[in-house]
């Protein structure tokens, strides 16, 4: 369907009118010059400017709004040095399989007086970065091309896309009778009955069968139907980094999380599998486990169909709507008298106490697992944490048990530093009534750490938890265990407290490790934008994942 736009309309007055037609309610931005048509048009609209102080940080914004809804985010800069900032996160959405829109300036196309100065080819910039990526040349084609980005940016697997308005295209009359195309209301195509009913054959003469929930199946539909498959078929799951939380981890069937890429207990009950039910499987993730011929079999379910690679080749592919496809699955394929799952019953109790050791460890500075506890425990059971990218992902990925989809808002995919402080930002901003928390380390945090202004200017409530090693810690582990000498990857910090202060914030810093919990939980109490600086004792990296589950693994 189409509807009718006023006559004497500017290409910025239509780009804005399909952009309300999309139902975009934001739109995060750091505007330039080549931007003020389309800023003056979304002054008169209902559509609320967010003003960033980095445009990486309005991309991330706009792509975890696209994780947490479904829906498109959209963000907005200049041409040039605007545009460059946005592409890492342009590829943070990509690969994150996050709707989003950025849209960007240019000069006038038809006819400038200022050379080159500022110009790249953004166009072809975004081009490996997105699903779609076009100039408009011509006012009038504006709301096809918008129903398009909006069409490829939404469908399965989603992503980025990206469309340049020029200066004078933005200015530029168009044609009275111009329409705005509507969202179309197509769905998924459900997967085939044949290959349910194989799929559900191979479940019933499989002896081990073992579920795996990957990035692919984090989405609300495929959580509820995901619990109806477990509690129905009494198959243990296991997630990725990325499905953490599509099903409630205090399942008595939850195995555990694949945080680490082997040797962790989670691994054990992999080998131990005859037939992996791979719901969602995501190859942007590192894989949680290898296929070898003459192995295990897998059943390969997702929205699409499996890209082969040495290491992963399915026997077996059901390919359409993962929700409809799990509850198939559900509704027929029963629990098996054949099925044993007791080596997996194992591997679980072997998960849940190794988890619980050192939640209550008083070492200061602090030790990973007591400061993935009392972040648990101070967290209602619908909060949020946005986790960085650092050492502590690992530690929250694998000890921090989540109880709802997208409660824990991790990125496996780009992993990059700078994405926490955004993404939590934006849960806050969706959700005013949930209690969110950024969980980031000293790097990740000062990488996009002026948005604590734009946190403060829009009256959020929201903590921000500073894990202090004063170093890039991930990479000091890794260089640690390829043998390397500790060298080029340590750093001096500000004054956090202070910091915060500045911005009006309220800083905070843990000099005990029992007032680390009721320090998140007053933060969380008093509404605002808090920061909390909390040293952290990264020795047992090496001691927990590269002595002790060397050993304990080998024994079970």
């Amino acid at each position: 369907m189409t509807g009718p736009a006023s006559s004497n309309a500017n290409g910025a007055e239509i780009f804005v009118r399909a952009l309300e037609s999309e139902g975009v309610q934001y739109i995060f931005a750091v505007p330039g010059e080549e931007n003020l048509e389309l800023l003056e048009a979304l002054r008169k609209s209902g559509i609320q400017l967010i003003l960033n102080r980095h445009e990486q940080a309005a991309g991330f914004m706009a792509a975890t709004y696209g994780r947490l809804t479904g829906r498109v985010g959209v963000c907005l800069s200049t041409l040039g040095p605007g545009a460059t900032n946005l592409v890492t996160a342009a590829a943070y959405a990509q690969l994150g399989a996050m709707p989003m829109m950025m849209i960007s300036g240019q000069k006038p196309i038809k006819s400038s007086k200022q050379g080159l100065f500022q110009i790249l080819d953004v166009v072809d910039l975004m081009r490996p970065l997105t699903k779609y990526t076009r100039q408009i040349s011509n006012a009038n084609t504006i709301p096809a091309k918008i129903r398009e980005a909006f069409r490829l940016a939404s469908e399965e697997r989603p992503g980025a896309v990206h469309l340049e308005l020029p200066e004078d295209i933005a200015s530029e009359i168009t044609e009275p009778d111009i329409h705005i195309f509507q969202p179309s209301d197509a769905r998924r195509p459900t997967a085939s009955t044949k290959s349910l009913e194989i799929a559900c054959e191979m479940i019933h003469r499989a002896k081990h069968p073992l579920i795996m929930i990957g990035a692919g199946a984090n989405r609300k539909r495929v959580s509820q139907a995901l619990v109806h498959l477990v509690n129905s078929s009494n198959i243990p799951f296991f997630t990725t980094q990325m499905g953490k939380g599509v099903v409630d981890e205090r399942h008595p069937r939850y195995l555990g999380n694949a945080a680490l890429s082997s040797g962790d207990f989670v691994h054990c009950a992999i080998d131990h599998a005859d037939l992996v039910i791979n719901v969602g499987h995501d190859v942007v993730e590192k894989p949680p486990f290898f296929m070898k011929p003459g192995g295990k079999q897998v059943i390969h379910v997702n929205f699409s169909g499996a890209d082969v690679d040495p290491v992963y080749f399915p026997q077996h592919e059901v390919v359409g709507d993962i929700a409809n496809s799990v509850e198939y699955l559900a509704a027929h394929c029963p629990p098996c008298d054949s099925h044993d799952f007791s080596r997996f019953m194992e591997v679980k109790a072997a998960v849940d106490e190794h988890v619980r050791a050192g939640e209550s460890d008083s070492r200061f500075p602090i030790i990973p697992q007591r400061i993935v506890h009392d972040v648990r425990q101070v967290m209602p059971e619908d909060g949020i944490i946005a986790l960085d990218n650092g050492m502590y992902k690992l530690w929250f990925a694998r000890n921090y048990p989540a109880y709802d989809n997208n409660t824990v808002l991790l990125d496996n995919a780009l992993a990059s530093m700078g994405a926490g402080l955004p993404s939590a930002m934006m849960a806050a901003m969706l959700y005013p009534r949930l209690k969110v928390m950024a969980v980031c380390g000293d790097g990740g945090f000062l990488m996009n750490s002026q948005e604590l202004e734009t946190a403060v200017r829009l009256e959020l409530n929201l903590v921000v938890l500073i894990i202090n090693d004063s170093a890039y810690g991930m990479i000091k582990w890794k260089q640690s265990q390829e043998g390397f000498p500790d060298f080029g990857l340590d750093y001096d910090n500000p004054d956090f407290v202070k910091y915060a202060e500045a911005y009006g914030a309220t800083g905070h810093r843990v000099t005990r490790t029992e007032d680390l919990r009721p320090i998140l939980a007053s933060a969380q109490s008093a509404g605002g934008v808090h920061l909390v600086d909390v040293p952290v004792d990264y020795s047992e990296n090496k001691r927990v994942f590269d002595e002790e589950l060397a050993e304990l693994t080998c024994n079970l």
